[in-house]
């Protein structure tokens, strides 16, 4: 896998934020943008404004990896020349499916966690990333249930398509717990065989608790338990880049960074 600098900590680019950004140009280390609303140009200024001050990753939400359907190779078109715009030093996906033929769902559904989903999985994220030219890094995604016919854990199979795509990991810790609190399984479990030098980001975000389920809905502060486990992770990653998720009830963006600076406070007392 190739290797990607250290950004630092981010929030993700949200229009609402806008105004303070243009009008403050703050201090922030990075931005991740959604990859889907800057294709073909679309707020192709703003985009400009911020890529004069700040380094930008893309994550994208429609590539569907896991999709039955053939890769969308015209989609994958505009990711590589918004990478080029953008100089992303690496983009993201996640590891759902969203699509049938004739079908786009506009969700991210877990897989079932067969060895053959490994295979398939593996080899369209090594066509997407080779397609792209920049490292490709995979999302973990919540998940409200297993699959009855699973033949291995979440991060065995999570993994397992990392090591034989060769991409990197976008971990996601509060997924990690959300999927841990639905389907009852201690969320250390998840980072025991987690190849770490793989992790390129990590996410954190908050959740909606109904006591006997989850949702992550990234409208809420980072909940302590997640910060816990932030604290277990993130050293054992080569200083991953951290990404403050909030896309709904949106807090000022001065209050919003004020959240993803926290991840700076964790990893100062880690030292």
């Amino acid at each position: 896998m190739q290797t990607v600098p250290s950004l630092g900590i981010g929030i993700g680019l949200r229009s609402v934020h806008f105004p303070d950004i243009f009008a403050k140009w703050p201090s922030i280390d990075w931005f991740e943008i959604i990859s889907e609303h800057f294709l073909s140009g679309a707020k192709a200024d703003e985009l400009d404004q911020i890529l004069a001050h700040y380094p930008v990753v893309m994550h994208g939400v429609t590539l569907s990896i896991g999709s039955p359907e053939p890769l969308d190779f015209n989609y994958l078109k505009q990711l590589k020349e918004l990478a080029r715009k953008t100089k992303s030093p690496w983009f993201s996906d996640h590891l759902a499916w969203g699509r049938l033929p004739g079908a786009h769902y506009h969700d991210l559904f877990p897989l079932p966690l067969k060895r053959e989903v490994v295979e398939y999985v593996a080899e369209r994220a090594r066509i997407v990333q080779d397609f792209v030219e920049i490292p490709f890094a995979l999302e973990n995604v919540s998940a409200y249930a297993g699959f009855t016919g699973n033949e291995m854990s979440e991060w065995e199979f999570y993994f397992s398509i990392a090591e034989k795509a060769d991409i990197g990991l976008m971990l996601d810790v509060n997924n990690v717990y959300v999927s841990s609190r639905n389907q009852g399984f201690e969320p250390e479990a998840f980072f025991e065989q987690l190849p770490f030098e793989r992790v390129v980001q990590i996410h954190l975000a908050g959740h909606t608790d109904y006591d006997a389920y989850c949702l992550d809905t990234h409208d809420h502060p980072v909940r302590d338990e997640v910060w816990d486990l932030y604290a277990k992770v993130y050293p054992k990653t080569n200083q991953a880049s951290t990404l403050l998720e909030w896309d709904d009830n949106f807090l000022s963006f001065e209050e919003t960074w004020k959240e993803a600076l926290k991840a700076k406070a964790f990893q100062a007392a880690l030292r």
